[in-house]
């Protein structure tokens, strides 16, 4: 951000008598702040510093409304009037790498995708699409598996296979070994031979779990829980891989990839529980690490995103502009909408609501035309980023370049942004603003001190011009 941004500053009071109440207030009104860039990740996964940019605006133009005694529900009232990839990580770490990020983010998108009808597509990113970062390496090596990859090697290396081609996959949420008591268990034995049954009880009790398993003649199984020495024989013994303590959230993903299910109790077991959908399943080492890769699956609904490059620094801010990006490929396909970038769609809003102001009557007429004015402080920001001054909403596809500082038509440079990432935006900045607008401590705390028997009646209020925001303060003291 320019170092003349529009920024938000809550000033701490230190009169006596309300500084404690102010000061609570305002560092309440920041935590606000912060919280919608926080909603704003969560729900769109972009526009995170647009949000604040915004909402701050907007406080700053209502803070004009607020001096001249407008109440403060007549200015929520007037403001609250909001009836590609690429672009998404163009100025970031990865612009230069542009194309291989979009492109893996719209591969694992799609992959993941379910299908709702009418066109529309559900992606659950968290879910089902995990991003392993594996250092060393360039960053072109990245790309997207059609299947899982995992942190794991099979418990026994040397008497498991490693490779394995159209492995059929069962998935267990329970422990293979001996079941141990709930609470401390004592037993007493009387005779030597007791003991002997006893461990014979518990071979037969491991025997029999893996004889249920073996009996659908599995190549692979996965358990999220522990694995004993004895259950590893048996299934060795039989051709059998193993991994054990796998996380849950790897074994739903392994689940949709290869069409498996995830079993509780092996004496449940049934053939349609067992994944066939892998093409295959391959233990490799990265550096002094094992990963196993369950890959080239039929028609897989979660993947892994193998990232690769020179140090943990780069790989961590790579993943930082995938999940952005990825975040942007979901909101496409949720909501296949585009809006011109570069602050052309903000000029325009902006516009729209200045021409709107003349038609209404009354005292809200001017906080239409300050929240127009709000607006334009996102593209008065990038402005200020590409050292340029001016620009307008006369025509919907102007916008600014952030890469190279042209004003240019962003239909022809395909800078986009998305519906979704936007609507977002302008909600969320409105309704903090407002929100923050209506807290009375708050309000209290920004009010400037007016001279005695000065007139409190109402005046039009002076919508600051483009370059007076780098000259004041925010919010006054």
């Amino acid at each position: 951000m320019a170092l003349h941004a529009p920024v938000l500053v809550l000033k701490d009071s230190l009169k006596r008598e309300s500084g404690t109440k102010v000061h609570h207030a305002n560092i309440q009104a920041a935590k606000s702040m912060i919280e919608l860039s926080r909603t704003q990740d969560e729900e769109v996964g972009d526009g995170t510093t647009s949000v604040i940019v915004l909402a701050g605006e907007m406080l700053h133009v209502a803070q004009a409304f607020i001096d001249k005694n407008y109440h403060p529900t007549v200015i929520c009232r007037g403001v609250a009037m909001l009836g590609l990839v690429k672009s998404s990580i163009g100025t970031k770490f990865t612009g230069q790498f542009g194309d291989l990020i979009a492109d893996l983010a719209i591969d694992a998108t799609t992959t993941a995708g379910v299908d709702l009808g009418q066109g529309i597509r559900e992606v659950d990113i968290k879910k089902y699409i995990k991003v392993e970062k594996v250092p060393g390496g360039q960053l072109e090596d990245s790309k997207v598996l059609k299947g899982v990859m995992i942190n794991k090697d099979v418990v026994a290396p040397g008497k498991m296979r490693r490779k394995i081609v159209n492995p059929r996959i069962i998935l267990l949420d329970c422990p293979l070994e001996y079941k141990k008591g709930e609470n401390q268990t004592n037993a007493e034995l009387m005779k030597e031979e007791d003991w002997q049954v006893m461990l014979q009880m518990e071979e037969e009790y491991i025997e029999n779990l893996c004889a249920q398993i073996l009996k659908f003649k599995p190549d692979l199984v996965i358990t999220e829980k522990g694995l004993s020495d004895l259950a590893i024989h048996y299934l060795g013994k039989a051709g059998v891989s193993a991994i054990r303590r796998l996380r849950k959230t790897d074994n739903r993903r392994i689940a949709k990839a290869c069409g498996a299910v995830i079993v509780n109790r092996p004496e449940e077991l049934q053939e349609s529980d067992v994944g066939t959908g892998a093409g295959l399943f391959e233990v490799k080492k990265f550096g002094d690490e094992f990963f196993a890769f369950i890959v080239d699956c039929k028609d897989p609904k979660a993947c892994t995103v193998l990232l690769r490059g020179a140090s943990k620094d780069v790989l961590n801010e790579v993943e930082r502009n995938l999940q952005d990006a990825m975040s942007v490929a979901r909101n496409i396909l949720k909501n296949p909408k585009l809006l011109p970038g570069g602050g052309a769609t903000v000029l325009t809003v902006s516009a729209t609501l200045k021409q709107k102001s003349s038609s209404v009557e009354g005292v809200e007429k001017w906080p239409y035309e300050a929240a127009a004015l709000a607006f334009e402080a996102i593209p008065r920001t990038l402005l200020q980023n590409c050292g340029l001054n001016h620009a307008n909403g006369e025509n919907a596809w102007v916008g600014i370049d952030g890469s190279s500082g042209d004003i240019v038509d962003m239909k022809e440079r395909k800078i986009w942004d998305s519906y979704s990432v936007k609507a977002q935006t302008f909600k969320t900045a409105i309704e903090a603003a407002c929100m923050l607008l209506r807290i009375d401590d708050i309000v209290s705390g920004i009010k400037k001190k007016q001279a005695p028997g000065a007139s409190s009646a109402p005046k039009q209020p002076q919508i600051e011009q483009e370059g007076d925001a780098d000259n004041e303060q925010m919010i006054p003291e």
